[in-house]
C-alpha cells in the first residue's frame, strides 16, 4: 500500500467451459498484465472450469482437471494476492469455492455459505453449504484453512470472501466480517442478466459496501459461460463506502477488467468515528496472515481526487444547494420560534458571507409569513471598507427590501483606540481587532433594543482557519452559514440568485461574486482593498481541501500533499501547497480555542467543526507530530 491506498482488480477473462488448463492461462496472462502496484485481485465464480458446467461438476475427471489448473496458478508465481474460483471435493462433499493465492503459496480456501436452489439456479443439486466445513482441507499434500470465516491479512490491509448468492442473502457473511476486521471483500460471482437486474445488483453492491463502511470488490463471470438458457456480462467493479470506484461496461466479447484504488486509512478512520458499528458481537473469525512484499505503486492514485471536495458536480451541485439551504431554514426557524422572536439582526459588509446569510434570512421570512423588513440589516463601514463592497451591501439590501441601516465606525473606533492608548498608525491585531469588536457590539445592543436575534455569518472554512475576531466576529445568537465551507458558498449564493430570487437581486450577486474576500480591517487605497484574505492565508480551495481529507480520512501533511498535487494539476505549484498546508496546519491547531465556544448553528454536511458534535479537540494541542511530517517534505522538495 501506498498512504493507507490499496490498488485492487477485478478481472473477468474469457471463458473456456470444461477446458481448466486454458482457464489458468487466460488467469495468468491477466493477472501479469495488471498495472503497476496492484496487490489484490479477484476473478468469477468458478473461473477455473466454468460456472454452467452442471452435472460435469461431479465428474472426477473435470474435479481433477481443475485442481491441475490450480496447481498451474501456484506454479506461475504470480505476486498478487488474488482468488479464482474451482469445486473442490473434501470428506465426500463438493463444496464451490474460492482458492486465494499468494505467489506459489495457496493462503486458504473459503466455501460459498449460501448457495441458490430455485429459478434457475440450482446448486444445492452439486454442492454443500461452507456452513457445514471442515476447518482445514488438504490441497497437494498440505493442509490450509477452510471455511466462511477467514480474514486474510498483509502489508497493512485485510480482507475477506464472499461468492455470488452470499451477497443477496438476508445477512450476508460480510456482515460479520468486516467489523471483525476485513477492510475489503472479495466477490467471486456468477450471476446472469435479467432485464432491470444489474441496477438492483449495482445497487446492492454500493449499498453493501456504504454499510460496512468497507472496499467491495465483484467480479462476475462472462463470454465463453453457457448460454443455453441464461446470459453473462462480465461485469467487474470496485466499490468503496457507498460510491462507484470503478466499473466495465458489461457484454464484452474479449473479457473485461475494473482497477481501483481504496482508501484503507479512510475506511478505518470511518469505522473509527461511527460507533454503532462496533456494538455488534463479534463473529468467530480466523486470521490468516501471510507475507508479502510491500507495493508501494508511483505515479498518479487511480482514484478520483476531486480539487473541490466540498462541491458536486452538474445536477448534483443544484440539489445539494437547495438541500443546504432548506437545512439553514429550518434551523433558523426552529430557533427564531423558540425564542419567540420575529426580528434578525444581520451585520451585511458585501462579502459572500454575509450575503448567503441575508438571503437565507429573507427566505426563512418568506417561509415564516414575516415582512422582509424584519430582518434588520446593518451595513457599518470602517477604515478598510472599499467602495464596491459598500455599495454592494447598499444595492442588496434595498432590493431584498430589508430594514436598511447604515453606522460608520471610525468615530467609535478612533475613540476607543484613544481610550486604550492604541495609536491609529498601529495597524497590529489590536487595530483589526477593535473594528469588529465594534460591529458585533452594535449587531448585539441593536439586537438587545430592538427585541432582535442577531445572526452569525462566518462559515466552516473561516472556522477551520480561526480566521475571526474572538468575542469579535465570532460571536453571535445562531451561525447559519457554520458548517457551510468558503468554496461552497460561492455556489450557493449563485444558485439562490439563480433560482429564488429576482433579476434585480441576481446581477448584484454577480458583482459580490466578483469581488475579492477580504475582512476590510486595513485602511483603503484610494477606495480599492488593500486586504486580500487569500493573499495572506493561501487559496480557500487548498484550505478546504486539506480541510474535507484531514476530517474525513484523518489525512495527515504527506497524503494530504499529495492528494493536493494530483487533484489540483498544474493550478498551484508543489511550493504553493505546501505553504498553504503549513499554514493550515499552523492555524488549525492555534485557533481551536476559538472553535470550543463557538455559537450554535446547524450542521450541513459530513464535515462540521462544532464542538458539541464532530469536533472536540483541546485548545492547547501540539502539532509536533504534523510538523514533522512537514518538515519531512519540506527536506525532500529542498533535496
Amino acid at each position: 500500500m501506498k498512504n493507507g491506498i490499496l490498488r485492487v482488480a477485478s478481472i473477468s477473462p474469457v471463458m473456456h467451459l470444461c477446458d481448466c488448463e486454458k482457464n489458468a492461462t487466460e488467469l495468468i496472462s491477466a493477472l501479469r498484465a495488471l498495472p503497476e502496484g496492484t496487490e489484490l485481485a479477484v476473478t468469477p465464480e468458478m473461473s477455473l472450469c466454468g460456472y454452467t458446467l452442471g452435472d460435469l461438476f461431479l465428474q472426477p475427471t473435470m474435479l481433477s482437471a481443475a485442481r491441475n489448473a490450480l496447481k498451474t496458478l501456484l506454479d506461475a508465481d504470480i505476486p498478487v494476492t488474488y482468488a479464482v474460483g474451482l469445486p473442490l471435493e473434501e470428506r465426500g462433499r463438493l463444496y464451490n469455492c474460492a482458492a486465494i493465492i499468494h505467489g506459489k503459496e495457496l493462503l486458504g480456501v473459503v466455501p460459498k455459505t449460501f448457495l441458490p436452489d430455485g429459478g434457475e439456479f440450482y446448486e444445492m443439486r452439486w454442492f454443500t453449504s461452507g456452513s457445514f466445513a471442515p476447518d482445514t482441507i488438504s490441497v497437494f499434500g498440505k493442509d490450509v484453512p477452510f471455511g466462511n470465516n477467514l480474514i486474510f491479512g498483509c502489508n497493512g490491509y485485510r480482507f475477506s470472501i464472499e461468492i455470488c448468492e452470499d451477497l443477496w442473502a438476508p445477512i450476508p457473511p460480510s456482515s460479520y466480517l468486516a467489523p471483525a476486521g476485513a477492510d475489503v471483500i472479495l466477490n467471486l460471482s456468477a450471476s446472469n442478466e435479467l432485464v432491470a437486474k444489474h441496477k438492483y445488483r449495482r445497487e446492492l453492491l454500493a449499498q453493501q459496501s456504504g454499510r460496512l463502511i468497507c472496499g467491495y470488490v465483484y467480479s462476475g463471470a462472462g463470454f465463453g459461460e453457457s448460454t443455453t438458457d441464461l446470459v453473462f456480462s462480465g461485469y467487474t467493479g470496485v466499490f468503496e463506502n457507498g460510491s462507484c470506484l470503478a466499473e466495465s461496461e458489461r457484454f464484452s466479447y474479449s473479457g473485461s477488467s475494473a482497477i481501483a484504488d481504496i482508501d484503507v486509512q479512510k475506511l478505518r478512520f470511518q469505522r473509527l468515528k461511527t460507533g454503532s458499528y462496533h456494538q455488534q458481537t463479534l463473529s468467530s473469525v480466523r486470521g490468516v496472515p501471510f507475507c508479502a512484499e510491500a507495493s508501494e505503486f508511483t505515479g498518479a492514485y487511480m482514484r478520483d481526487i476531486s480539487p473541490l471536495p466540498f462541491v458536486p458536480d452538474g445536477l448534483e451541485q443544484e440539489k445539494r444547494c437547495e438541500e443546504i439551504s432548506s437545512i439553514q431554514m429550518m434551523g433558523l426557524v426552529t430557533r427564531l420560534r423558540a425564542a419567540h422572536v420575529e426580528k434578525m439582526v444581520i451585520g451585511v459588509s458585501g462579502g459572500l458571507d454575509s450575503t448567503l446569510c441575508l438571503l437565507i434570512a429573507a427566505r426563512t421570512c418568506d417561509i415564516m409569513g414575516l415582512a422582509r423588513t424584519s430582518i434588520h440589516a446593518i451595513t457599518m463601514p470602517g477604515f478598510g471598507t472599499g467602495g464596491r463592497t459598500l455599495q454592494n451591501s447598499r444595492a442588496l439590501m434595498s432590493a431584498l427590501n430589508v430594514t436598511q441601516l447604515e453606522i460608520p465606525i471610525a468615530k467609535a473606533v478612533t475613540q476607543h483606540f484613544a481610550d486604550i492608548g492604541q495609536s491609529p498608525d498601529d495597524h497590529s491585531v489590536a487595530y483589526e481587532n477593535c473594528q469588529a469588536r465594534e460591529r458585533t457590539q452594535i449587531l448585539m445592543d441593536y439586537g438587545n433594543r430592538i427585541g432582535g436575534f442577531v445572526l452569525g455569518t462566518g462559515d466552516l472554512s473561516e472556522g477551520a482557519l480561526g480566521w475571526s475576531t474572538y468575542n469579535g466576529d465570532h460571536m453571535s445568537m445562531y451561525n447559519v452559514n457554520c458548517s457551510v465551507p468558503k468554496t461552497l458558498i460561492k455556489h450557493m449564493v449563485r444558485y439562490l440568485g439563480a433560482h429564488v430570487f429576482s433579476e434585480d437581486v441576481r446581477s448584484i450577486l454577480a458583482d459580490i461574486l466578483d469581488t475579492p474576500i477580504s475582512p476590510e480591517l486595513l485602511p483603503v487605497s484610494e477606495g480599492e482593498l488593500s486586504q486580500k484574505t487569500e493573499d495572506i492565508l493561501g487559496d480557500y480551495a487548498l484550505h478546504d481541501f486539506f480541510l474535507y481529507h484531514m476530517m474525513q480520512s484523518g489525512s495527515g501533511p504527506i497524503r494530504l500533499f499529495e492528494f493536493a498535487v494530483q487533484a489540483f494539476g498544474s493550478a498551484y505549484t508543489e511550493e504553493a501547497i505546501l505553504k498553504a498546508l503549513s499554514t493550515f496546519t499552523y492555524r488549525f491547531f492555534t485557533q481551536q480555542f476559538k472553535r470550543s465556544c463557538v455559537p450554535d448553528g446547524p450542521k450541513v454536511g459530513s464535515v462540521s467543526l462544532s464542538p458539541r458534535g464532530d469536533w472536540r479537540m483541546p485548545s492547547d494541542a501540539s502539532r509536533a507530530e504534523w510538523q514533522k511530517e512537514l518538515d519531512k517534505l519540506t527536506q525532500e522538495r529542498e533535496g
